[in-house]
């Protein structure tokens, strides 16, 4: 079974347009199908078979939306606590490293594309994180090796 995926309002507001928009562009390349179809030989019928894949394509798209929005968790992301590290808040991070500052939101997997600072909760990072407060010292084993950071803020987003 799937589990719960917490999704921002923005988001979830996407992905219904989304749907909404994929299901209208389904019934017009149905509409193509049954046309083409009635043109005869459908082995070397192009319009028929790039109908049908089209509508394959289409299909697949319209399950995957339907299963993020039936197994996810609206969450207002700018009613979140800022006590704690969690999804929806934004935090900034020091890399004990290199002493350089970075800034993430901390999203769902069903939000990567809302900002360009944006971490998923299921990241190395992200998961890592979660939990923390401000002055918690961290380790994160990622592709290119072991980083090490310090929690310095928690803020609210901006971000429904």
């Amino acid at each position: 079974m799937q589990d719960i995926m917490p999704i921002s309002q923005t988001s979830y507001d996407k992905l219904k347009e989304e749907l909404s928009e994929l299901e209208k562009e389904v019934v017009v390349v149905r509409q193509r199908v049954a046309e083409a179809r009635e043109q005869g030989d459908l082995k070397e019928n192009g319009e028929y078979i790039y109908g049908r894949q089209q509508l394959g394509f289409l299909e697949g798209r319209l399950g995957e939306i339907r299963g993020k929005l039936n197994y996810s968790k609206i969450i207002d992301c700018t009613q979140v606590p800022c006590d704690k590290a969690g999804f929806g808040t934004v935090v900034k991070l020091l890399d004990l490293k290199t002493q350089s500052k970075t800034v993430y939101q901390l999203l769902g997997p069903y939000d990567s594309d809302l900002t360009d600072d944006s971490i998923s909760i299921l990241s190395p990072i992200g998961d890592a994180l979660i939990g923390l407060t401000v002055g918690d010292k961290f380790s994160v084993t990622v592709p290119r090796g072991e980083l090490h950071f310090e929690l310095l803020e928690i803020t609210k987003s901006q971000i429904k």
